[in-house]
């Protein structure tokens, strides 16, 4: 596709490893079509290869590990709808691979650790979300995941996690600040010394006053909502599920701010809750619950985690909806 042929949307996926960003992408390839998707892995944009780096003494996360400057030509050049030849960077060998051809897309996703660090990239997206696990729950899947799957030891994976997390807080960290959307995943505020985090509070910040983005609102939008839904209409098992609403600061920003705490005994039962929400962006009455009940696989689907993915998803899919519409219309009839 060229860009005669329509605008090209792009779309920044923020966050470290292991934050769910691959879960994220396929509810956005479920939303969007996987035809009209085209996702482009930011490692691609290594300056330097695994054995480079160690002899450097710098991690993937270093931006001097990157090549910022070919990415935004090639971003760029997506956006403006012409074809590039990509670098791959091979997690396998941890080389990089010969180029491959991309040709643009209706949607171009960049995800990775650094998509909202360089400006210029920033400049050219139309929609940004930050994956944001607490420290607590990140450590504890790292430790479920790496001791169960990989056979490695506690203190193993927690010298690989304090080893990458002064870059991480200098240069992957910092880039939450500059998000249209943040899902924060943190331990729950329903079970006292929670240690397991198998129960989490997912918050979904959303920045005000960006331009064709409605912040999601719960009951009365500007005000300071708590709500504990169980009761007749939700079944809830202990520890139970709360939501709550308001307007917060973030980074100087203003933003609304909807948290859910706990999870749904029954995925069917979203619908209550989703018919408490207003600016969900769907286009039919239960279309969230659907989203979520077509792939309750999914990690996540019975929590915040997966809801607001689902919201952010719509949000998305509603951006790309007016970036279409206003295309559409003949400059002659814009004042």
């Amino acid at each position: 596709m060229t860009s005669k042929d329509g605008q090209v949307v792009l779309i920044g996926v923020a966050g470290d490893s292991g934050c769910g960003k691959s879960t994220f992408l396929r509810r956005l390839a479920d939303l969007f079509g996987e035809e009209f998707i085209t996702v482009i892995c930011l490692d691609d944009y290594h300056s330097l290869d695994r054995k480079q780096r160690k002899e450097k003494k710098v991690t993937a996360l270093n931006p001097k590990a990157n090549n910022f400057d070919l990415m935004y030509e090639q971003i760029k050049a997506l956006k403006a709808g012409n074809a590039i030849d990509k670098p791959i960077y091979n997690h396998e060998t941890g080389e990089l691979d010969p180029p491959e051809k991309v040709e643009p897309n209706k949607i171009i996703v960049i995800e990775g650790l650094h998509p909202l660090y360089d400006e210029r990239v920033r400049k050219l997206l139309d929609f940004s979300v930050y994956l944001d696990i607490s420290d607590e729950v990140k450590i504890n899947w790292k430790i479920q995941r790496d001791m169960a799957e990989r056979g490695h030891t506690y203190e193993d994976v927690l010298a690989a996690i304090n080893a990458r997390k002064p870059d991480f807080e200098a240069y992957i960290d910092v880039q939450k600040q500059y998000a249209d959307v943040v899902i924060q995943i943190l331990p729950t505020n329903l079970i006292p010394d929670d240690k397991e985090n198998k129960i989490l509070r997912v918050r979904l910040i959303q920045r005000e006053g960006i331009e064709g983005f409605e912040p999601v609102y719960l009951f009365d939008e500007g005000s300071t909502i708590n709500w504990i839904p169980c009761g007749r209409k939700l079944t809830c098992s202990y520890p139970g599920l709360r939501m709550q609403y308001g307007p917060d600061s973030y980074f100087g920003n203003e933003v609304s701010v909807l948290e859910l705490d706990g999870e749904f005994d029954r995925l069917e039962e979203v619908i209550y809750v989703e018919s408490h929400l207003s600016n969900t962006s769907t286009n039919h009455y239960g279309e969230m619950t659907e989203l979520l009940l077509n792939h309750r696989d999914y990690p996540g689907s019975n929590n915040g985690s997966g809801l607001f993915q689902v919201l952010v998803g719509l949000k998305m899919r509603a951006t790309y909806e007016k970036l279409m519409a206003a295309e559409k219309v003949p400059a002659s009839s814009v004042a």
